[in-house]
């Protein structure tokens, strides 16, 4: 929930983030956010009940530690599930008696017997180096205490290794992980690790075995509904040019190949060649369309699959079309205006360190910037979390630390003063946020894949036309460049007749408006698209487009039932337009084959993208010379498995996608003159990630001699570390734009 309101009702009192609950003279109790909810829910037991808590702030604190004790829950059972997926042993009592001889593989040579079963059999003695003293208590009698001195002495362990490794701090929050040490507590004391061999062969091997396995699911929901191959190229600082093809179903986004091409030009006719290699080995009648950006090379490797593959769809991507039409209304003089001074605010708070600390003293340690994948999606979320912290940035520079600062006599000092108490400036944001938002927010239904999105896409942007325009009072002037900019870009990329046959097909539009079938525009389409997957058969196209077409627009058969009829009502994450086909469809089989296949289609291509530092973590200098075939090896288990977390995670979780885990598409907020990130070196482990805290540009900006500080609080040369703000950025505009209205 948002700290919106929380801030109503409480205020903090130390750097610890512990709020004061202090509504009237006798409550004024310390405690943390959770005892402020509860203060603000009016749950008794822990803290007093706030008297003047709206009954809309009540069920908003009571959902959040609802939400939060059915999260708890769940990473128990989440974690209890792991554990049980683990069991090295073939029968519940088994214990063997081992030889010296394996021990000395691990730690050296041992005299004694050593037993291996349960973690019950774990000794005291957790340093290796004590292994030949250890006794032999079981764990379940450990006091409470040495318990936990053994846990903190474990992970002195482990986190000693990841230093030294340089291991990202993401890769302890993998499942994996911690399937690997319930495995190796299984085991017992002594457990050996693998030898490079074993890791680069042996095991290496059994994973792309079993990652094989794994894939076998999708390629059946490929053969029933269809799929989409996604290609994207990258070239890294190196410039080695690397391309990848992943596969996309209902299921999710699989990793088929990269392919390294320094050598050769990404031509159209390369990157045809490599496609074409994978709806061979995909099966040309599993694939109905092609994913990729828009440039110019992939457009034209679309002219040479139409001459060989006719029945193939080649489609841009959503997500990059979706940017660009954000950037181009961006451009626009009246918000470009606003994001420039935007802009200038947080470059110049990010600065100096006496600005950025005192910033973050307001805003309780939440930064203003937000990184996001794109340059516009740091946009919109800067604004928003600016938006959302408008009272605290006002309290800053009306502070008495402000007035006190060198930097408040300076010009940038009292331009950004101007800017934070000028209310024009924050109706401009509040007007940015009402207009972007509608098409954020399709950027997010089709970045997150959490549902196919090919059904939607298209009624989504017409629904996000109407309420930009209603943002803007119905002012024809004000929405006119904006209805051109997203035409212009929408054109031939998001209207073609896979995309309006989709639209047409998913009942949720068509039941809800049903002069949908009167536009000429849909109906072509259609009529296109039959004649494009049935080549010839003129028989059958008649017979999908005068029957079966008709039975459905006309709500006929089974489609006029009320089920039907409500089952489509409510566009929410539950709601699979594919599957209402499978159960309602029954009367026009040839229709509903259509249907399922394209209403399972994703429309956007960054499930290729989002890996791309598997890649480029094996191929670092220490790895480049690694076989081509264990390479191959390495990314395919690597991306695989990223892949199949994040689609376990995004049909689970309320993933915010527009947020980077890095600030390269943020530098502008930062640093002046849209100085861009450098690109950074990956750390040598294997899948690695920024690991510490992201880089900025070392370049320092001139000063105007007016504005020279003294040296220590020159403007910042060094690292800036993003601070989650802890709230829930997919809530559009918030309460803090509520007066902007």
């Amino acid at each position: 929930m948002s700290l919106v309101i929380l801030s109503r009702y409480g205020f903090q009192i130390s750097s610890s983030r512990t709020p004061t609950m202090s509504y009237t003279p006798t409550v004024n109790m310390g405690g943390g956010i959770n005892r402020l909810k509860q203060h603000i829910a009016q749950i008794k037991g822990n803290v007093s009940s706030c008297p003047k808590a709206t009954k809309n702030d009540q069920i908003k604190c009571r959902d959040a530690l609802l939400d939060n004790r059915n999260k708890k829950k769940g990473k128990v059972d989440e974690n209890e599930s792991l554990r049980a997926q683990v069991n090295i042993r073939s029968s519940e009592n088994e214990t063997i008696t081992i030889d010296d001889d394996l021990m000395e593989d691990s730690f050296g040579s041992m005299k004694a017997k050593r037993y291996f079963g349960p973690m019950d059999r774990f000794p005291n003695t957790i340093n290796p180096q004590d292994v030949s003293n250890m006794g032999k208590s079981k764990q379940e009698n450990m006091s409470n205490a040495i318990r936990k001195e053994h846990m903190v002495r474990v992970k002195e362990y482990i986190c000693r290794w990841a230093y030294e490794c340089a291991i990202p701090f993401h890769a302890f929050e993998k499942d994996s992980f911690k399937i690997m040490l319930e495995a190796v507590g299984q085991f017992g004391r002594g457990a050996p690790p693998p030898t490079r061999y074993e890791m680069g062969e042996t095991y290496l091997k059994k994973e792309v075995e079993r990652t094989i396995n794994l894939l076998t699911p999708y390629k059946d929901e490929w053969k029933s509904n269809g799929c989409s191959i996604m290609t994207d190229a990258w070239s890294d600082r190196k410039r080695r040019s690397i391309m990848n093809l992943c596969v996309n179903s209902k299921m999710g986004t699989v990793f088929l190949s990269s392919k390294e091409s320094s050598d050769e030009a990404h031509t159209s006719e390369h990157i045809h060649e490599y496609v074409e290699s994978c709806i061979k080995e995909v099966g040309p009648e599993n694939v109905v369309q092609i994913v990729t950006d828009n440039a110019s090379n992939n457009m034209g490797a679309a002219k040479l699959l139409k001459e060989k593959r006719p029945t193939i769809f080649w489609t841009s991507c959503a997500t990059h079309t979706l940017n660009l039409m954000l950037e181009g209304i961006g451009g626009l003089p009246r918000y470009k205006k606003i994001l420039n001074h935007a802009k200038t605010l947080t470059v110049f708070i990010y600065a100096h360190h006496k600005t950025l600390a005192m910033m973050r003293h307001f805003t309780r340690k939440r930064d203003i910037v937000r990184p996001g994948v794109t340059r516009f999606a740091s946009a919109f979320l800067t604004l928003q979390s600016l938006a959302d912290k408008k009272a605290q940035l006002k309290q800053m520079f009306t502070s008495d630390e402000w007035e006190s600062c060198r930097l408040s006599n300076t010009v940038k000092g009292k331009a950004a003063y101007d800017t934070v108490v000028n209310a024009t400036f924050w109706t401009g944001i509040a007007l940015c946020l009402k207009v972007f938002a509608p098409l954020v927010k399709v950027l997010r239904m089709v970045d997150a894949d959490r549902k196919p999105s090919m059904g939607f896409v298209y009624g989504e942007i017409q629904n996000a036309k109407q309420e930009i325009i209603n943002a803007l009072g119905n002012n024809k002037k004000a929405y006119e460049p904006i209805m051109d900019i997203i035409s212009k870009k929408m054109k031939g990329r998001l209207d073609t007749p896979l995309h309006l046959t989709a639209y047409l097909l998913n009942p949720y539009y068509l039941y809800k408006n049903p002069e949908i079938q009167n536009d000429i525009d849909v109906t072509d389409a259609i009529v296109d698209f039959v004649e494009t997957i049935y080549p010839g058969d003129h028989s059958l196209q008649n017979h999908i487009v005068m029957v079966e077409l008709l039975v459905y627009m006309g709500k006929q058969e089974k489609f006029s039932r009320e089920i039907a009829i409500k089952g489509c009502e409510v566009n929410n994450d539950k709601f699979d337009p594919a599957n209402w086909w499978v159960a309602y469809g029954a009367s026009t089989p040839q229709l509903r084959k259509i249907a399922t296949r394209i209403l399972s289609l994703t429309t956007s291509s960054s499930g290729c993208e989002r890996n791309w530092s598997t890649f480029e973590g094996v191929h670092t200098k220490k790895r480049n010379r690694l076989e081509t075939s264990k390479l191959n090896n390495l990314v395919f288990v690597q991306f695989n498995a990223n892949l199949m977390e994040n689609n376990k995670k995004r049909k689970t979780k309320d993933i915010e996608v527009l947020l980077a885990k890095d600030a390269s598409e943020a530098q502008e907020w930062i640093v002046e003159n849209d100085v861009l990130l450098d690109e950074v070196e990956p750390d040598e482990a294997m899948g690695d990630e920024e690991f510490l805290q992201n880089r900025r540009s070392s370049r320092l900006r001139e000063l105007d001699e007016e504005e020279f500080v003294s040296e220590d609080e020159e403007e910042l040369n060094e690292d800036v570390e993003y601070e989650s703000d802890g709230v829930n950025i997919n809530e559009q505009i918030g309460a803090t734009l509520e007066e902007e209205d």
